[in-house]
């Protein structure tokens, strides 16, 4: 039964000076008088009404939507008059309630089953058309007729929901829905464990079981088998035209397709300067295909992060990572990486000390942080907040034996004694707290500001997912994307204007040798080192804030050997050096930073193009490569004065003249032609 105010609703509206009948085959286009409009372009009335205003059509929708929703019933979109883009365009739009029409009849197909399904449809009037009108140059859309006369019964508050048109399954509950499915548990208990995660009642998520039946039956829609065919397919055309681009894969018994790993040849050079620290993101899926998928990244001498290569893998087993890490490093010469960062994965951990024992491994900080509302905000109540700033105090902190001292008084402070979460993150104290990290290069990745970037990188490959197939391309789209706007963002870096905050000549001296990013970095470090005081002990330099009476870093500094070593080990973990190290070379009238703590890979100019240079100079794509390197440098040089800009204008102009006028030979042009090609693919 209908409440009393839904039988009030059940009236018909329409425009007095479009006189019609309210059938929805009605296609005049009288529009009412102005006078007769109320003006409401943003309206919080309930009820639709003659002359009521909306900016656009979809806004219009969405206001019939959410009344009917209110009102027990939903809406489609019914017939348009106009088209977009042809004479006055799209003019009018009617929407209709979901039981508006008759169920088309189907034409009877031999040896096809028909399903005999029953339809809601029973020829509803209810409707709302809106025309589009323009007034002062600006096109507005008004509701011209409104029509709330149901002929079926209208639903409760709680029947509503379980229209089609209200319920949705987001991406984040797909991939929760997909990984359910693989522990092989029933729809039913992935219903109950997801009303449980969410705190809701039992039929109260904003999806059915059958709604979830039918995104489990549409990922098994494609053949699996053809679409590695095609994937493989894919990777060997890529291989024929450019044969520096790697890849490899298993078959299983039944030879299939298993695991897959690839890296292009850009990653592949990126990897010689910038693959001492990386991150291995295993924490994606490919949900279309429900494929665990691995990305390497690294960051790149301006601070950005560059791509190195990926893998799907069926399984996420030992075999699978071990593999994985084989061919990856197979991939880059057999060159590992000094550190690599990963998410809490003890399979993934056991391989990399079997794959790659010379490496330091680490847990991603931003992964575990991440974790922490679900296991410590019901627990902690009103004191998350405080118990989150101590714990980013401890793990920052310099010294282990101060860390585990800091960490007992904190289980204390907070009564966590029992907390498996706290045991677990104190057992695997070396992998992620800083104290135990810092005589280890991770080139600034363990900081939130790098974690942002590196996951906006590797969002991009997830943001296109269609066929298995194209994702090789996709992936080669979205890091040639990366690639171009790095450069961009590498040109503005090296023209604007640096500017020197402390007069000192190692200042300066840095500023023409680091790229901006790593200049920055440094540039701290010069500014705090005038507000330290060095003492010279026997062997060491105490260095201290001039405010502390006792405490601060010791430095170890041998002006003969060029060495210079401080407790806090920033040069180590970062590759620039300390407030405390730069004091102690100020103090011995140092007045350049040593080579060797001007890292190659924090440089303006990266190795591989001095490299290339003398060993690979009949490449001519690396050739080009190394001559837009230093260009950017020339620009960077000559925009520090007006003399130097007036120079470099001028003898460029003549040298490109001198280069137009020099022939071309047809070996030079096959191999600018390869080169546009690579481009072109790329």
């Amino acid at each position: 039964m209908m409440s009393e105010e839904t039988e009030n609703l059940m009236v018909v509206y329409d425009d007095h000076s479009e006189q019609r009948s309210l059938s929805l085959d009605d296609t005049s286009s009288t529009e009412e008088s102005p006078d007769d409009s109320r003006f409401s372009l943003e309206s919080n009335d309930i009820i639709p009404y003659i002359g009521q205003r909306f900016t656009t059509h979809d806004a219009a929708y969405d206001f019939y939507s959410e009344f009917a929703k209110r009102n027990g019933f939903s809406i489609r979109r019914h017939r348009t008059e106009g088209k977009d883009g042809v004479g006055k365009g799209l003019t009018r739009r009617y929407f209709v309630c979901h039981r508006a029409g008759n169920t088309p009849v189907k034409a009877l197909t031999e040896n096809k089953p028909q399903r005999n399904r029953k339809s809601s449809r029973c020829n509803c009037q209810a409707y709302m058309r809106i025309s589009k009108t323009t007034e002062m140059g600006a096109a507005e859309w008004r509701v011209t007729g409104f029509g709330n006369n149901h002929n079926h019964e209208l639903l409760e508050a709680n029947q509503v929901r379980f229209l089609p048109a209200y319920r949705t399954i987001s991406d984040t509950d797909k991939s929760r829905i997909l990984m359910f499915a693989k522990t092989g548990i029933s729809v039913q208990q992935m219903m109950r464990l997801m009303e449980l995660e969410k705190c809701v009642e039992p039929g109260y998520l904003p999806f059915t079981e059958k709604d979830v039946r039918n995104l489990l039956q549409s990922f098994r829609k494609v053949d699996p088998e053809d679409e590695s065919i095609d994937l493989l397919r894919m990777c060997r055309n890529i291989k024929d035209k450019d044969p520096n681009f790697q890849f490899q894969y298993t078959l299983d018994l039944n030879n299939r397709l298993e695991n897959i790993a690839w890296s292009y040849a850009s990653s592949i050079r990126s990897y010689e300067v910038f693959g001492d620290a990386l991150v291995f993101d295993t924490t994606r899926r490919l949900t279309a295909f429900d494929m665990p998928l691995g990305i390497w990244v690294g960051m790149n001498n301006y601070g950005m992060p560059c791509f190195f290569g990926c893998v799907l893998l069926r399984e996420e087993n030992l075999k699978s990572f071990s593999w994985a890490l084989k061919a990856f490093t197979d991939f880059m010469n057999g060159k590992a990486p000094q550190t690599i960062l990963t998410d809490q994965n003890m399979c993934l951990k056991e391989a990399i000390s079997i794959e790659m024992p010379t490496t330091k491994h680490a847990l991603c900080i931003w992964l575990i942080v991440a974790k922490f509302p679900s296991w410590f905000n019901a627990v902690l109540g009103e004191r998350y907040n405080e118990w989150k700033v101590e714990f980013y105090r401890l793990f920052n902190m310099e010294s282990i034996e101060e860390f585990e001292l800091g960490w007992r008084d904190m289980v204390t402070s907070f009564g966590l004694h029992t907390n498996r979460h706290i045991a677990s993150l104190f057992a695997l104290r070396s992998l992620w707290a800083l104290p135990y990290l810092r005589s280890y290069f991770f080139a600034g990745m363990t900081t939130a500001g790098h974690a942002k970037s590196i996951n906006a990188f590797i969002q991009r490959f997830l943001s296109a997912q269609t066929r298995l197939s194209h994702f090789v391309e996709q992936v080669a789209t979205a890091v040639d994307f990366k690639d171009q706007a790095g450069e961009q963002q590498t040109m503005q870096q090296n023209i604007q204007n640096i500017c020197l905050k402390t007069g000192a000549p190692m200042e300066s001296h840095a500023a023409i040798i680091l790229t901006p990013f790593a200049f920055s970095k440094l540039q701290e470090q010069l500014v705090l080192a005038a507000h330290y005081a060095s003492f010279q002990m026997d062997e060491v330099f105490l260095v201290r804030h001039h405010t502390k009476l006792e405490g601060g870093r010791s430095v170890y500094w041998s002006p003969q050997e060029g060495i210079i070593s401080c407790s806090c080990h920033q040069f180590e973990f970062s590759g620039i050096l300390c407030r405390h190290a730069l004091r102690v070379l100020s103090t011995g009238n140092c007045f350049q930073i040593p080579e060797r703590y001007l890292p190659l890979r924090w440089r303006r100019i990266s190795t591989p193009s001095a490299k290339l240079l003398h060993t690979s100079s009949s490449d001519h794509a690396e050739r080009v490569q190394l001559l837009q390197n230093m260009v950017s440098t020339l620009i960077t040089e000559s925009a520090k004065s007006k003399d130097r800009l007036s120079i470099a204008t001028d003898q460029v102009s003549i040298l490109l003249s001198r280069i137009k006028e020099h022939p071309i030979s047809s070996s030079g042009m096959r191999e600018n032609a390869s080169f546009k090609k690579n481009l072109d693919y790329r």
